[in-house]
């Protein structure tokens, strides 16, 4: 079960003085935007880096692909262990799958959408692209075909999703996305944990279905430690560090401190709901 909203209706009235609420970036479903609004309190964000996110990604893919947190850890395990138990010191335990001439099918062509397929581009990857309102002539200026969702699954050799959350994109991923899948294609997720059915991904990585996920992104934020992601077949799993980066905190830290300032002169910038 998820969380309640960290400031909806009710704990927002819980702050009866508060008149200014900083989020970093331009967008928090944790905040009920209208409930601020209704209570006087202003909502500001910041700018951030978009690069970050998509870096990640593919940081990401390369790992799973590559099985590189696994030999790493097997190395150093063994260096440990003195060796003998894990054979040859640990070396070379899996096959890696490579990129080039694999095909990449990116769910949502956004920025992060577009910055992800170029890098596709350029490890040799054939590109394609699905979202409910996407445009082929903007996906062919993009270098990338537009193709219906449905063949996107079927065909992709690595799935990765940059979609925005919303009531209408909940679950986008699920059992019947999955199950067109091949057995050999790897899921990634950058995005917002709900937009994939976490239970339908534990089903498919159990069964074999696919052959792998990368995730950085939860339905419920930390991961709790319960969580069956962890013990997971076949995952990479990362603590939302798509925008963990020192230029984005940069960005994140000085422009909270500008939105303060402006605030206090009656001219707030960056504002995602006025007070009234």
């Amino acid at each position: 079960m998820r969380e309640r909203t960290p400031f909806d209706a009710d704990r927002l009235g819980q702050l009866p003085r508060l008149r200014l609420l900083i989020t970093t970036g331009m967008g928090n479903a944790s905040i009920d935007l209208d409930a601020a609004a209704a209570r006087g309190i202003t909502v500001c964000g910041t700018g951030g880096i978009g690069s970050s996110t998509a870096e990640l990604t593919w940081g990401l893919i390369l790992a799973l692909l590559r099985h590189i947190p696994e030999e790493n850890q097997r190395l150093k395990l063994a260096g440990r262990a003195g060796g003998a138990a894990l054979g040859f010191g640990g070396w070379q335990q899996t096959v890696g799958t490579g990129l080039e001439g694999k095909r990449l099918g990116v769910v949502g062509l956004g920025k992060l959408g577009r910055r992800v397929a170029d890098v596709g581009r350029a490890f040799g990857m054939k590109v394609v692209a699905w979202s409910q309102n996407l445009d082929p002539d903007v996906a062919k200026k993009a270098h990338v075909k537009a193709v219906s969702k449905e063949e996107l699954f079927a065909t992709s050799d690595v799935v990765t999703v940059h979609y925005k959350l919303s009531p209408r994109s909940t679950g986008l991923v699920g059992a019947a996305e999955l199950a067109l899948m091949k057995p050999s294609a790897y899921l990634v997720n950058t995005s917002r944990g709900p937009l994939v059915d976490s239970a339908a991904l534990l089903a498919a990585l159990r069964s074999g279905e696919i052959a792998g996920a990368a995730l950085d992104v939860y339905d419920v934020e930390p991961l709790p430690l319960s969580d069956p992601l962890r013990s997971a077949p076949n995952v990479v799993l990362t603590p939302h560090l798509g925008y963990v980066t020192e230029e984005t905190y940069q960005v994140f830290y000085g422009d909270a401190a500008e939105d303060i300032v402006a605030y206090a002169k009656g001219s707030p910038v960056r504002v995602l709901t006025a007070s009234l």
